[in-house]
């Protein structure tokens, strides 16, 4: 008996197998078959439908091509830069989240994150986020600003408006190699010059800031006419020959504005950060 019971497992699974067979042979007839009529309607149709097809097909392809080459994300980072000490990572916690980090706050590090505004938190509907980096100020810590360039919307250069005297020939240095940047002048990356620390009475103006900077911007354009290491270090140069250094010479858009990171008083800031990253 047991043997007829494998004889009868034998016998189904030669019966699989030889449907299997035959279901592939079928399928593979009927391959030929479609193979055959595609060839006898590709033989009746006119030569220069083909080409014109092929032709087709292949600049169809080299556009898609191009367009996801050239085709860029949109920009919606904001970048801070400026001096250490000029209240750059204060200001982020701020935007961030309405917050003053208890005071004075110095970063080794880029601080960045992506989020709404604090001040927007509120609002009905969609609000884009923003993609914030905190760049370190430290003179050997600068360079980390040119890995964030690619995808910046705006640069806002912060100004410590109370101790700006002290540091008004080092602020103008950075600012001056930041806008002679091949990738700020090229993308024409709008620059806000952000007086932070306004709150306090002996604060310098916005306007005086702008002056003194354009100052002593002016000078370093005259000091790096020459051939020399620094001259060679920028890209651009700056201003109109033979006329007083002003930002409305700049080929990207330059503005001037105040802040207190410490009270909260960031309107400004976040005006000029909507008008680059739309919500």
């Amino acid at each position: 008996m047991e043997g007829l019971e494998q004889w009868k497992v034998l016998a189904e699974q030669w019966k699989k197998q030889a449907e299997k067979w035959s279901s592939q042979a079928l399928e593979h007839i009927q391959a030929e078959k479609w193979s055959s009529q595609a060839l006898e309607y590709i033989h009746q149709v006119p030569p220069e439908q083909i080409y014109a097809a092929i032709a087709i097909l292949i600049f169809t392809s080299f556009l898609l091509i191009l367009v996801r080459l050239f085709k860029r994300p949109k920009a919606n980072t904001i970048l801070l830069s400026g001096l250490s000490g000029s209240g750059k990572t204060l200001l982020f916690y701020q935007l961030r989240d309405g917050s003053s980090h208890q005071g004075t706050v110095t970063s080794m590090e880029p601080n960045e994150g992506t989020f709404v505004l604090h001040s927007e938190k509120s609002k009905n509907g969609k609000v884009n986020p923003v993609h914030l980096v905190d760049v370190p100020g430290h003179s050997r810590l600068r360079a980390k600003l040119d890995d964030f360039l690619p995808q910046a919307a705006g640069i806002v250069f912060v100004v410590d408006a109370l101790e700006f005297l002290p540091n008004c020939r080092a602020a103008s240095e950075y600012l001056y190699d930041i806008l002679t940047k091949a990738s700020v002048v090229r993308k024409k990356i709008p620059v806000l010059i952000l007086c932070n620390k306004t709150d306090k009475v002996t604060a310098h103006s916005k306007e005086f800031i702008r002056k003194q900077l354009e100052k002593e911007i002016d000078k370093l354009r005259a000091s790096r006419s020459a051939i020399s290491a620094a001259d060679i270090a920028n890209d651009f140069t700056l201003g109109v020959p033979g006329e007083p250094f002003s930002f409305h010479q700049c080929q990207n858009k330059v503005t001037v504005a105040e802040a207190s990171g410490l009270t909260g008083d960031v309107s400004q800031v976040e005006q000029f950060i909507r008008d680059h990253v739309k919500s």
